[in-house]
Parts: C-alpha cells; structure tokens; sequence
C-alpha cells in the first residue's frame, strides 16, 4: 500500500483481515423508497454493525498492523462517538491501551459504550476538530499512535469493505448513497465499488450546516468550515483529509447537501416504516432520496452508516421529524369565555379525528376582549392532508384560526 493511495487490492487484504472480527451487514429493501425512486431501493445497514457502526472496519485494519513498538505505545482517537466506540473495541480485541478524546457534550450512550469497551475518555473542545488537536498533542506528549477517524489509508481500506458486500449483496446495483463527514467510508467504497463496477454512480451526502466537500472540492484541495451546527454530529466535520479527499475527487460522482428538516424525515421513516434505529448521520442519504427520488437511478443502495443516538435527541428530532411530516399541528383560536365554549371546539376536534397533545388557555393578553379567552392547542394529525381537513372543519363552524 502506497502512503496516499488505496487499492482495490487493499480493501480485499482488509476483508480477509476482519473476518470473523465484524459482522456482513445485511440489506433490507424499503417499500416507500422504492415507490418513490421507481425501483428497488435496498438500506445497507450498518447501524447493526459491531459498536453500532461502520468505523470498526477502519479501526481494527488500522491497529491490527501496528508494529509491536507501536502498540507498547497504546493508541489514541478523536471522535464524537462512532469511530469512538470502534476504536476501543478494536483495542479491546488487540488488548491494546487505548484513550480517546470527545468534544464537550458528546451524546452520553456514546460516552459511556466507548468506556464499557474499555477506552480512557477524555474531553476537548465543542467539536471532532478540537478533540482531533488535543488527541494530536497527546500523540507527542505520550508517543501514542493516533487513529484518525479517516485521514488514514489503512482506515479507509477497512472503511471500503462495505463496498465490497454492497456488490455481493446487490450485483445489479446502479447508485450508491453514502452519508460523509471526513469521507473515510464514501473513499473506500468508491475505491472497492469503482474498480469493479465503474459504471455505479457513487454520491455522498453531507448535512447542509456541516459540509465541507463541496467548498473543497470547488477549490481543489482540502478547505476548512469556519462553523458547523448540525444535529447530525457524526459527520459533523469541518476538514477533509487529503487521503480520502483525493480518492473522493476522482471517484466520486457527486456531493449533495440535506437539511435538518430532511434529516428529521429520514430517521423517523426509517424508524416507522423500516424498524430501523439510525442515528441523524446515518440516516442522512435517506435524506437525499426523499428530497429527489428521481435523481437516483435504481437499483440504489443507502448506507445507513450508524445507529448510536442519546435517547433524548431521539425525542427532539422524532418531534421534529413529525412535525416537518405535518403530523403535529398549532394553532390559536379565540372563543367565548363561557362554560361549554372548551367542550365545543374540543368535540369539532375529536369529530375531525385528530388527537389533542397540549391546550392552553390566554386570558390576560390585552388584544382580548372582556368576555374572550384564546386557546393554544396542539394536536397530532395523520399527516399533511389530514391537517388540512381539520383546519376546514373548524373554520366551517365559525372558528378563526391563527398560527405563529
């Protein structure tokens, strides 16, 4: 293996290597994608990967070829949580020492799996970047070998046997979608997948406020975001690595960005229609294909690329996910300040068949009169036309409805 360049060769070394080590993920065909697309659409799932996620592949490739003065030194990460918990698995495995470095805030279920594997945490900064300098420092500070999350050609041969399985498991494929933050995983499956089939288009998705490829790409090297903020922290990245940003420029077909909203939408059909906990990174070229299903020649491929998420930012963005899907309705509607005045829009609602989740009386806004009262309701619906029909229902029995 060259020191910038990954060969097809390399990410079948890798496959050999991690056999018996990480699982063959399987793929599972998604009925609403594929109504949408016009042909099959199959979810690659690596959120049931070992650790909960594709960076095992790239991490025990890595320090399975330490040197072994270099694993007397133990090793050191920098992650959010994924490449986190495939690193210290792989250590446990190699019975390596390893210590990994988080940014402020990483997702608690993250944190604590990376230390049932047996890693030393330590915190650093508000982002992967941070943490990335401070596990640099620590490398001459203690000799460690640093295990980059993708900047890295051992990493991202381990990363490309995902490709690999993706031929095997679906040999007619057309499209592959793979969510990207470093792009470790998009390089290597563009190296594997590209040397055999090079007629598969190959796209990689990246969250909208975190997307450092399309800039770099445009500019032709690695260029660096001045400020990230996405709900998607596992390719929240803010540099690509020269390694995977070269093969990413040459066998790449095309970066797309998606916004939180379709991120939101992602990972709650994944989880209602397909029974599939995905973390928002994972979910992220589900995103693409719900933004422009025709824009995917199918057979199509998705690489769900992780299922680690804190329970509570599942609440948030499955709330958000249903409301962007108009499951979730508000609304204020001023009414008499009487008895029964409650009861009357209440049953208009329940005859709509729409469920009540919050109401809320105003009496002390000075915009209502005296013998006024204005309620703030809202209710779960079954989606955008059921909405609708709720909204004409109540503005047919008189009631006006205000929003904002």
């Amino acid at each position: 293996m060259s020191a910038q360049t990954v060969t097809l060769q390399d990410v079948e070394e890798a496959r050999k290597l991690l056999r018996g080590v990480i699982r063959d993920t399987p793929v599972q065909g998604s009925r609403p994608l594929t109504e949408r697309v016009g042909g099959p659409v199959w979810l690659k799932c690596e959120n049931l990967q070992r650790a909960g996620s594709f960076k095992i592949r790239g991490a025990y490739t890595r320090m399975s070829r330490l040197t072994p003065d270099e694993r007397s030194r133990g090793v050191v990460a920098a992650s959010a949580g994924n490449h986190a918990q495939g690193v210290a698995l792989a250590a446990s495995l190699l019975d390596l020492r390893s210590t990994v470095f988080m940014p402020e805030g990483a997702p608690i279920p993250k944190v604590e799996a990376t230390r049932a594997y047996g890693a030393e945490v330590r915190f650093h900064g508000s982002s992967v970047d941070d943490a990335l300098h401070a596990a640099e420092q620590f490398v001459e500070e203690t000799g460690a070998v640093l295990v980059h999350p993708f900047d890295h050609v051992d990493i991202v041969a381990g990363q490309g046997t995902v490709g690999l399985e993706i031929l095997d498991q679906v040999p007619d494929v057309r499209t592959i979608v793979v969510c990207t933050g470093g792009g470790g995983l998009l390089a290597g499956i563009g190296v594997s997948v590209k040397a055999v089939r090079p007629d598969v288009r190959l796209v990689g998705v990246q969250a909208e406020s975190a997307a450092a490829y399309p800039a770099s790409l445009a500019a032709g090297h690695p260029v660096s975001l001045d400020a990230m903020s996405t709900m998607a922290d596992g390719i929240a990245v803010g540099c690509p690595g020269p390694v995977p940003f070269a093969l990413v420029r040459d066998l790449v077909d095309d970066i797309v960005t998606v916004s939180e909203e379709s991120l939101s939408r992602a990972l709650l059909l994944t989880l209602e229609r397909a029974k599939l906990m995905v973390e928002p990174a994972g979910a992220a070229g589900v995103a693409a294909v719900l933004d422009d299903p025709r824009a995917f020649e199918p057979p199509v491929v998705v690489v769900l690329s992780g299922g680690n998420i804190d329970p509570l930012l599942l609440m948030r963005v499955l709330r958000h996910g249903l409301a962007v899907a108009g499951r979730f309705l508000s609304f204020r509607v001023r009414i008499d300040d009487r008895p029964g005045g409650l009861v009357r829009l209440l049953a208009e609602i329940a005859a709509a068949d729409a469920s009540v989740l919050e109401v809320e009386h105003v009496r002390t806004d000075p915009r209502l009169r005296v013998d006024e009262v204005e309620v703030r309701l809202q209710l779960e619906t079954r989606g955008a036309e059921h909405c609708d029909d709720v909204l004409a229902r109540l503005r047919a029995t008189g009631y006006t409805l205000v929003f904002g």
